[in-house]
């Protein structure tokens, strides 16, 4: 079993950042590079792409709460893979996120490990041009 956390300063406020990180229509904009999701109803997504096991679509659960900033996933197909990303205050005008990964039948450490903790950090690299974006686009 595997858990992977990452942690980034986001240039705009919480509410700002979480809009962006629970869309699901732009999601693609931010996530890695192989995996494409797609909103298929209440609480719902499907995921495909290189990165995703198996052929075609996976359904996989999706939650965003506009209260506690916090948007959580896993999937219905792949139990064995869930997270969760949550965004924080910071200091004036900025914000924090951290996503959590769980990979069940992944290793904590070695070459997979590494690959999973170097597109967690992109992912996170490319959430906070695109939170960039929003608020460069709305001044």
């Amino acid at each position: 079993m595997a858990e992977f956390e990452a942690t980034r300063g986001m240039p705009a406020e919480s509410m700002i950042v979480f809009g962006v990180a629970s869309d699901v229509d732009i999601m693609d904009r931010w996530l890695p590079q192989g995996l494409s999701v797609h909103d298929s109803g209440p609480g719902t997504v499907e995921a495909d792409g290189s990165l995703v096991p198996g052929e075609g679509r996976h359904e996989g659960l999706f939650r965003a709460s506009e209260e506690q900033l916090r948007v959580e996933w896993g999937g219905r197909d792949h139990p064995d893979y869930s997270g969760w990303l949550q965004v924080a205050d910071s200091s004036a005008g900025a914000s924090e996120v951290t996503v959590h990964i769980s990979l069940l039948d992944e290793a904590q450490s070695g070459a997979r490990a590494d690959e999973v903790r170097e597109l967690l950090d992109r992912s996170l690299d490319r959430l906070a041009d695109e939170v960039e974006r929003r608020v460069s686009d709305a001044g």
